[in-house]
């Protein structure tokens, strides 16, 4: 129970109103005032996100109103922090009330994470606040959940560490982005035109630009497989050909060879070899892991899954706080388990799973649900034990699928598998063939169609076969192929990619040893796909995203530049973690970042590179230059999507710049009449925008594979402009 204060008055500072209004219920009966909720002995007031931000360059002096290198690097002895004039208002409430006689002591209950932090800091700095602070550090805002966090309040000196890491974070974007966004602004920009730099956005475009040149550069090589069809007494399994674990042989003539050999003869089994699998539930949920599960899914972008659940957990109640980078849960909350299994069950299609989990003498708890030492400062987004009543919207109610089956899943037996591995040699040739029968289906009983919602394809039931036996070859098949370039990123790979700075780690227990050094945190890498888009980085085909030319010129302008290694980056992040843990120290960190800042700066005098064409809108007009913003992204200057890019040369019908959109190259006075456009796909081929260029520069391009003819047969052709401008194909051999 709590004790309200009496005489004197407690303030709570909450981020949103929403949240102020949770805290206030629990505390008791309240009157609405501007800006405040007022009750016996304590006031509860709010932030608006962020109140206060860092202050732009030219607070610094005069100098730094316009962009010029000469003036750089910005390297602020001591940050200033001033208020947002769009929220001055709801500050001068804040800051009133933390400066109030009445006030005898401030409870911090913004986020309780990194960002949280930097809010109530900057606030309490602007105040000139003195008084002693409290922490309110709660994973979910069900009334429960509050009461309790309210009953063992923290003591605010406590979280110096991570206010610390917060400020880091804060001022190190600024550093880096401001210098960096200026430099390359003003020395490779063209007038109205932001070369956007951060140090995290700036490594993730060159992941995605790195793997498009993969791509580009990519040779298709054909191969042939060899397949057999063994018989006997009515029974049959297919193997294919190998040797020396290789099932590809590189010519034709080869592959023919090996099937002609092995045609009509007798297969003698050299191995029959059966081993059981298991195969173990999924981890909890962090944020990263539910957004890509939500993508792959349901072709939901990053931002999208993270407003449905903040909604699931703000206004629902449902979920616990999303922002999370643990995908484990803390000893205390065990008792409590059975409480959220009932409500997650109260979904549609989860009962009968929560019902059997329920009829248990107990929960099956293990290492890989809870455990203390992998959780910091939040444990796994699982359900509270609030049942969901009456119909969620759509998204909502996908996303809070994602987590109620998740967390029921945890506690469900490893699947468990007979995996079946048959060697038969043929006349000196062997060939391998591979069976699975489930013995236990276990958690995937919850995932009827499999964790991507796409049903997977299993390895065939072979029947009975014995080290020994011999079966016939009934039947012989050569089969051609062809190597495949790397696949384009999709949201939920970027994603991956980004929490672990780009290494490829599919196994999810390294993945989260290693999530201290990835490429930002949870709660940033939606918004940082989302900021690339915006300024005209990356362009979104289908489900997967595709750098633009503007991207990939500020990528081939940086170079070998230590902004664009995902490893630096990543190194930031993990000293950043770190400091929040008391481990690393903050003057020693920013003394590097400024280090890193002016390292840049001079990097780009010393750089030669062309200029970079500003992106031209669809009805001719060019985009206004921004003046950067608190985190070292420039503006835009357009508060829209960028549908349209950099010119890649001029349109041979009207003279206009031809820019790139989500289907073509296409001319930018379109509006006004002129439809010349060279199409990124053209017979199974997508076109670069590389080939774009010199398409139009030179009114052909050198002879390219990948073309495929209605039957599926690939060939060579060179685009070229025929008399009327339209694109035609001139044929080279067929492949």
């Amino acid at each position: 129970m709590i004790v309200p204060y009496t005489g004197l008055m407690r303030l709570v500072v909450a981020e949103k109103p929403s949240v102020a209004r949770d805290i206030a219920n629990v505390l008791g009966r309240h009157r609405k005032e501007k800006g405040v909720l007022v009750g016996e002995g304590w006031t509860v007031t709010w932030a608006l996100g962020h109140l206060a931000e860092l202050a732009p360059p030219d607070a610094y002096g005069e100098e730094y109103k316009r962009w010029r290198l000469e003036s750089l690097p910005v390297l602020p002895e001591r940050f200033k922090v001033k208020v947002n004039p769009k929220t001055r208002d709801q500050f001068s409430v804040v800051k009133g009330l933390m400066r109030s006689a009445g006030v005898t002591e401030v409870v911090n209950a913004c986020d309780a994470g990194r960002e949280g932090e930097l809010i109530f800091s900057y606030l309490y700095e602007l105040s000139g606040c003195k008084k002693s602070v409290k922490r309110l550090w709660i994973s979910s805002l069900t009334s429960e959940a509050v009461r309790q966090g309210l009953a063992s309040l923290r003591d605010g000196r406590s979280m110096k560490p991570l206010e610390g890491a917060a400020r880091s974070r804060g001022e190190a974007d600024w550093i880096v982005g401001m210098n960096a966004t200026r430099a390359y602004s003003t020395k490779f920009g063209s007038p109205g035109n932001v070369l956007s730099v951060g140090r995290v956005q700036t490594p993730t475009l060159k992941l995605l630009v790195d793997r498009e040149a993969e791509i580009e550069d990519f040779r298709p090589e054909k191969f042939w497989t060899v397949y057999v069809r063994f018989a006997r007494q009515g029974a049959s399994y297919d193997g294919v050909w190998f040797k020396d674990k290789q099932n590809r042989l590189k010519e034709q003539e080869a592959a023919e060879a090996i099937a002609e050999s092995v045609k009509g003869g007798t297969g003698t089994v050299r191995k029959a070899e059966k081993k059981t699998a298991f195969e173990r539930p999924p981890l909890l949920h962090d944020l990263t892991e539910l957004q890509r599960n939500a993508n792959s899914r349901y072709g939901f972008t990053a931002e999208r899954t993270l407003r449905a659940a903040q909604a699931l957990y703000e206004e629902r109640k449902l979920i616990t706080y999303p922002r999370t980078s643990s995908r484990y849960l803390t000893q205390d909350m065990v008792a409590g388990l059975e409480k959220r299994v009932g409500a997650a069950g109260a979904l549609s299609g989860l009962a009968a799973f929560a019902d059997e989990l329920l009829a248990l003498p107990k929960l099956p708890v293990s290492k890989r649900i809870v455990d203390d030492a992998k959780v910091t400062d939040h444990h796994a987004i699982v359900p509270t034990n609030k049942k969901s009543s009456g119909e969620l919207p759509p998204d909502e109610a996908k996303v809070y699928d994602l987590v109620a089956r998740r967390f029921l899943a945890v506690f469900f037996p490893a699947a468990r598998f007979e995996n079946t591995t048959v060697v038969t040699e043929v006349r000196g040739e062997t060939f391998l063939s591979r069976g699975r029968v489930v013995v236990e289906v276990g958690w995937r009983a919850l995932y009827p169609d499999g964790l991507s919602g796409r049903k997977e394809k299993e390895p065939p039931v072979l029947p009975p076969v014995e080290r020994g036996q011999e079966w016939d070859v009934s039947k012989v098949a050569v089969k051609e192929g062809e190597t495949k370039p790397p696949p384009r990123f999709s949201e939920a790979a970027l994603l991956g990619a980004m929490e672990t700075a780009g290494k490829l780690v599919e196994d999810e227990e390294l993945r989260q040893a290693m999530k201290d050094s990835g490429l930002g945190t949870p709660a940033t890498r939606a918004a940082t796909i989302e900021r690339l888009l915006k300024v005209g980085y990356l362009g979104r085909e289908g489900k997967v995203l595709v750098p633009t030319e503007k991207g990939r010129a500020l990528i081939r302008l940086l170079g070998d530049s230590p902004l664009a290694s995902p490893e630096l980056t990543a190194s930031w992040e993990e000293r950043l973690a770190r400091m929040e843990r008391g481990a690393e120290s903050r003057p020693g960190f920013m003394e590097d970042i400024k280090g890193l800042a002016a390292s840049l700066v001079e990097e780009v005098r010393g750089k030669e590179g062309e200029k970079v064409v500003a992106p031209v809108r669809r009805n001719g007009g060019r985009r206004g230059a921004g003046h950067g913003t608190s985190r070292g992204a420039g503006r835009s200057g357009s508060n829209g999507s960028v549908a349209s890019e950099d010119s890649l040369g001029t349109c041979p019908k009207c003279g206009s710049s031809v820019v790139e959109s989500a289907k073509a190259y296409g001319c930018s006075s379109w509006k006004t009449g002129c439809k010349f456009a060279i199409w990124k796909t053209i017979s199974g081929k997508r076109v670069s925008a590389r080939q774009a260029k010199q398409l139009l520069e030179k009114g052909r391009t050198g002879q390219l594979k990948g073309f495929k003819s209605k039957a599926g047969k690939p060939y060579s052709a060179a685009l070229a402009l025929d008399a009327d401008h339209k694109v035609k194909l001139e044929f080279g051999e067929r492949e």
